[in-house]
């Protein structure tokens, strides 16, 4: 994906609509992101954020944490949106949205080779907490792994069951809850 087409894809809360299993699906009721415009003007925090303030990201608002509209919404207590934005403010959007496009380029490897119809919702919650390194470390220790086992590649409900057992030691590893 493209720097352009993933900017439309960063929620102006901290989430990366790109690692959402909302977006990834291929329902018809797929949603399509949040930074694509007025169909969300449901959303109390875009309405604050993009429309009131005219900012891009929470992060540019000073009040960031502070924020009467966050504090009830408890997005402080969201990960990975806090982390998220708090990251933003430090490296700058640019630096965070590169880390975003790579986390959605294997969360599409993940869902491509070992999704059985089962764990999109995991890998989402996976790819947006983990750091990138122990993601592409899971990825290589299951491939290992298959070969190992010379599990067959049509074999999808192996593949999967062999790959969340190499990604959940990952995350716990890596001290990644997913509530």
């Amino acid at each position: 994906m493209r720097a352009s087409g993933a900017k439309s894809l960063v929620g102006c809360c901290g989430l990366y609509c790109g690692l959402c299993n909302k977006y990834q699906s291929k329902a018809p009721s797929r949603c399509v992101g949040c930074g694509l415009g007025e169909h969300h003007s449901w959303c109390s925090i875009w309405n604050c954020c993009v429309k009131k303030k005219g900012f891009r990201v929470c992060a540019e608002c000073p009040e960031m944490f502070q924020c009467p509209i966050y504090l009830r919404r408890k997005v402080a207590e969201w990960i990975p949106a806090a982390a998220s934005l708090r990251r933003i403010k430090r490296t700058g959007l640019e630096s965070w949205l590169r880390e975003q496009m790579e986390r959605q380029a294997l969360l599409e490897e993940m869902l491509r080779e070992y999704n059985e119809g089962r764990s999109m919702s995991l890998y989402c919650r996976l790819c947006a907490r983990m750091p990138v390194e122990s993601i592409r470390a899971s990825l290589w220790k299951a491939e290992e792994k298959l070969a190992a086992e010379k599990t067959e590649r049509s074999d999808l409900i192996s593949k999967a069951g062999i790959f969340k057992e190499v990604l959940l030691d990952s995350a716990k590893a890596a001290a990644v809850h997913l509530d």
